[in-house]
C-alpha cells in the first residue's frame, strides 16, 4: 500500500540552513532563529581557524577569525553557541573534519552540563579527511595520525553515543574540484573502505558489532543541475555501497547496509551574473536528491541565491529553507512509491555509473587504497584533470551557463540594485573582540589542569590508546582549540598535501588560431622583450582559505600559455608569499582568496612587496570579493581583480601578460590569433 493509499505521507528529511558566522553569541541567536521558522535539524558552519586548529590569535588566522562560520576557541564559546537549544532534542550537523574529536567532544560535555543522557544524542561529524587533501584543504595531520583519529571516533561513539554519526564521508567536494559522477562515487567508496578497514583492524569493535559501525556511517553529497545524472548516482550509489558492505564486511542485516545520506546542493555552481538564477538552479538540485523515494536524502540544506556575492544574509537562508518547506509539504511529492522504478532510461543510466565506479573503486584497491592514492598524488591529479576540462567545455560554449556564456543580455536586478545590502557583512571589530575573549579565558582557567590534559594527550597520542578520552579531558580542562591541535602536531607532525598541478595534462589546445596560442605568442613575446626564458607566475593562497580549484586552474593553464608557474599549495601567510616572490624574481604574484579575508591579507601582501624593495611585480586577486572591495583593492595598487563572473581562464593569462607589460612599461602588444 502506497503512502497516498494510505492517507499520509512519508516523514520530511531533515530541514537544515549551514550557518554560523563571527561569534558564538552571534550564531546561537541565527540558529534560534531558524528553529523557529521550522528548521528541523542544526548544521554548523565553523570558521576556518577552527577547522584547521588554530586559536584565533595566530598569525595564520589573521582575517579569518569568524569569515564562512562560527569561532569555537574552548568549552565556553561551545556553550554559548548551543545556549538555550537542548541537546537532547537536537539533530545537530558539525562540518568539521580534521578538528572533529575536538568539537565533538566539546559537543559532548556541554550536553553533559545540560543534564542531557549523551547515549541518546544525535548528529553528524563530517570527519572525512581525505577529501581535505584532494579538495577543501583543511587538513593538519598526515593520512595515518588522520585515519587514527577518525578510527577511534568511531570505536567510542558506538558504544558511549551509539545515535551519532561519527563520519559523514563527503564527496561534496569532490564534484566541486571537479569530480565526474564517477569519480565522486568512486573516490568516496574507497575512503568508505579505508576507514571501515582501519576500524576492523583496530580491534577496538568485536565482529559482532561491525553491523552497527557501519550502519552510523553516512554520506554527504553534492547534487548539481545535471538533475537526471545526480539522481541517478544517488541510486548507484546505494547500489554500491550494498555490495560493499555485503561482501566485504559480511554485514548481513539490510538495514545496516543501507546508503543514508545528506545532500547540500551545488554552491560552486551558483552564479555572480544574473544571480536571480541561481533560485531555479537550487530547486532542481534539490529535486535530484528528494524526487527518487528509493535513493531519497535523509537531510538537505540548501544555498542561499547570493552566495557567489557574499555572506547571506538570515532572509536570504529563511527563503532556502522555504523551498524545502514548500516542496515536502504543499507538493505531493511524499505521497507515492518510488516513481523511477522499472525505468528502463534511469536503469540502464545506473548500470553504467555502477561498472564504471566499480572500475575506478577496484584500480584505487591495486594503488593500495585511498590514502596511497592521495600520497601518491593520483587522486589530487585526476579531479585537477577533470576540473580543467570541465572548464575548457564551458570557455568554449561546449557547456552552457545561462547568464554567464549565453543569454547574458539582463534587466536591471532590483535584488543586487543596492550591492551592500544584497549580503552581510562581518564586523572588521570582531576579529578583535572573539582574541580578547580568548585571552580572557585563558587567564580565568586553571593553568595546572589544562597543561596536565595536554601532557595525556601528549602521551596517548604517542601510544596507542584511544584518544578520545584525552580529549574530553582536554575540554573539560578548558583547553583551546589551538592547544589540543599543536599538541597533536608535535607528535603527528603536519602535511602538505599534493597539488595536483604538475601531473594534471593540457585542457586547452594551443593549436594556431586558437585564443590559447595567441596568448601564448604575447607571454614569449613579452618574455623576449624582458630578456627571459619564461614569464614567472607566483600562484599564491594566503590564509587558510583551502578553495584551491581557482588557483589550480590558473596555474595549469599558465603553464600550458608557456609561463612557468610557482605553486606551493595553500595556507601560506604573506611574509612567505613574498618571500617566495623575490626568491624565485617573479612578474607577477595572483592571489587567490575565497573566505572573505581580502581585505586583511591583500594589502598586507602589497606592503611587505614595497618593505622587500619590489613595489613594481604587479599584484592580482581572484575570489568572492564585492564590488566595493574591489574598488579598495585596486586602489590600494592591486592590478586587477577577478570574480566568479570572470569564466573565462584563457582571457585572465591574457590579462595578466598584460598586466606584466605595463607594470614593466613595455608598450601594449596585440598578437594576431
Amino acid at each position: 500500500m502506497t503512502p497516498r493509499e494510505r492517507g499520509r505521507k512519508d516523514r520530511p528529511w531533515l530541514m537544515r540552513t549551514y550557518a554560523g558566522h563571527s561569534s558564538a553569541e552571534a550564531s546561537n541567536e541565527l540558529y534560534r532563529r531558524n528553529l523557529a521558522k521550522g528548521q528541523t535539524g542544526l548544521s554548523v558552519a565553523f570558521d576556518l581557524p577552527t577547522q584547521t586548529g588554530y586559536d584565533p590569535d595566530h598569525i595564520l588566522a589573521r582575517g579569518e577569525v569568524g569569515r564562512v562560520g562560527v569561532p569555537v576557541c574552548h568549552l565556553g564559546d561551545m556553550r554559548r553557541l548551543f545556549q538555550d537549544i537542548p541537546l537532547e532534542r537536537m539533530n545537530t550537523s558539525m562540518t568539521i573534519n580534521a578538528t572533529a574529536m575536538w568539537l565533538l567532544a566539546l559537543y559532548q560535555v556541554v550536553a553533559e552540563e545540560q543534564g542531557a543522557d549523551v547515549a541518546a544524542l544525535q548528529g553528524t561529524t563530517q570527519n572525512d579527511i581525505v577529501k581535505e587533501y584532494l579538495s577543501r584543504g583543511t587538513h593538519v595531520f598526515p593520512p595515518g595520525p588522520s585515519l587514527r583519529l577518525t578510527t577511534d571516533m568511531i570505536a567510542y561513539t558506538v558504544g558511549a553515543i551509539p545515535k551519532w554519526n561519527p563520519i559523514n564521508i563527503c564527496s561534496y567536494h569532490l564534484q566541486e574540484a571537479g569530480a565526474t559522477p564517477v569519480q565522486e562515487i568512486a573516490y568516496a567508496m574507497s575512503t568508505a573502505i579505508a576507514v571501515l578497514d582501519a576500524v576492523r583492524a583496530s580491534g577496538q569493535v568485536p565482529q559482532e558489532r561491525f553491523g552497527d559501525v557501519v550502519a552510523r556511517i553516512s554520506f554527504f553529497v553534492n547534487a548539481g543541475v545535471r538533475f537526471i545524472e545526480e539522481m541517478c548516482k544517488m541510486r548507484a550509489f546505494g547500489r554500491i555501497w550494498d555490495r560493499i558492505t555485503l561482501e566485504r564486511y559480511g554485514v548481513q542485516d539490510p538495514k545496516h547496509r543501507r546508503f543514508r545520506y545528506g545532500v547540500q546542493v551545488n554552491s560552486l555552481g551558483l552564479t555572480e551574473a544574473q544571480p536571480e538564477n541561481n533560485i531555479q538552479r537550487i530547486v532542481l538540485e534539490m529535486l535530484a536528491v528528494t524526487l527518487s523515494k528509493d535513493a531519497r536524502a535523509r537531510a538537505v540544506q540548501l544555498p542561499a541565491w547570493n552566495e557567489a556575492l557574499g555572506l547571506p544574509r538570515p532572509w536570504d537562508q529563511q527563503w532556502s529553507l522555504r523551498i524545502q518547506q514548500v516542496l515536502a509539504h504543499e507538493s505531493d511529492l511524499l505521497e507515492y512509491d518510488d516513481i523511477f522504478a522499472g525505468s528502463h532510461v534511469i536503469e540502464a543510466e545506473v548500470d553504467t555509473l555502477v561498472e564504471a565506479a566499480t572500475a575506478e573503486i577496484d584500480r584505487i584497491q591495486e594503488m593500495g587504497g585511498a590514502m596511497a592514492a592521495v600520497e601518491s598524488g593520483y587522486l589530487k591529479a585526476q579531479l585537477v584533470a577533470s576540473h580543467a576540462e570541465r572548464r575548457a567545455r564551458i570557455e568554449a560554449g561546449e557547456e552552457k551557463i545561462v547568464g554567464v556564456n549565453c543569454y547574458e543580455s539582463t534587466e536591471p536586478n532590483p535584488l543586487t540594485a543596492d550591492l551592500d545590502t544584497a549580503i552581510m557583512t562581518v564586523d572588521p571589530e570582531n576579529e578583535a573582540r572573539v582574541v580578547r575573549a580568548l585571552v580572557a579565558w585563558r587567564d580565568r582557567r586553571e593553568e595546572g589542569r589544562a597543561q596536565d590534559a595536554l601532557a595525556a594527550l601528549k602521551k596517548a597520542a604517542a601510544g596507542s590508546d584511544n584518544l578520545m578520552g584525552p580529549t574530553l579531558e582536554c575540554a573539560r580542562a578548558g583547553v583551546t582549540t589551538g592547544e589540543w591541535s599543536w599538541a597533536l602536531r608535535d607528535v603527528f607532525g603536519e602535511f602538505r598535501a599534493p597539488t595536483g598541478v604538475g601531473g594534471a595534462p593540457v585542457a586547452v589546445a594551443a593549436e594556431a588560431g586558437t585564443p590559447l596560442a595567441a596568448v601564448r605568442a604575447k607571454a614569449a613575446a613579452t618574455a623576449a622583450d624582458l630578456g627571459v626564458g619564461k614569464l614567472r607566475l607566483l600562484v599564491g593562497k594566503p590564509g587558510l582559505d583551502g578553495h584551491s580549484n581557482g588557483a589550480e586552474q590558473i596555474a595549469v593553464r599558465a603553464r600550458d600559455a608557456g609561463f612557468e608557474v610557482i605553486y606551493q599549495g595553500i595556507r601560506l601567510t604573506p611574509e612567505q608569499i613574498v618571500s617566495a616572490a623575490v626568491a624565485e624574481d617573479v612578474h607577477c604574484v595572483g592571489l587567490s582568496i575565497l573566505s572573505g579575508s581580502h581585505a586583511e591579507l591583500v594589502p598586507d601582501v602589497l606592503a611587505r612587496l614595497r618593505e622587500a624593495g619590489a613595489p613594481d611585480i604587479p599584484v592580482i586577486v581572484g575570489g568572492i570579493i564585492p564590488a566595493a572591495d574591489a574598488v579598495a583593492l585596486r586602489e590600494a595598487g592591486v592590478a586587477a581583480v577577478f570574480t566568479p563572473k570572470d569564466f573565462g581562464i584563457t582571457e585572465i593569462i591574457g590579462r595578466i601578460v598584460d598586466e606584466i607589460r605595463t607594470a614593466n612599461r613595455l608598450d601594449p602588444l596585440e598578437v594576431p590569433a
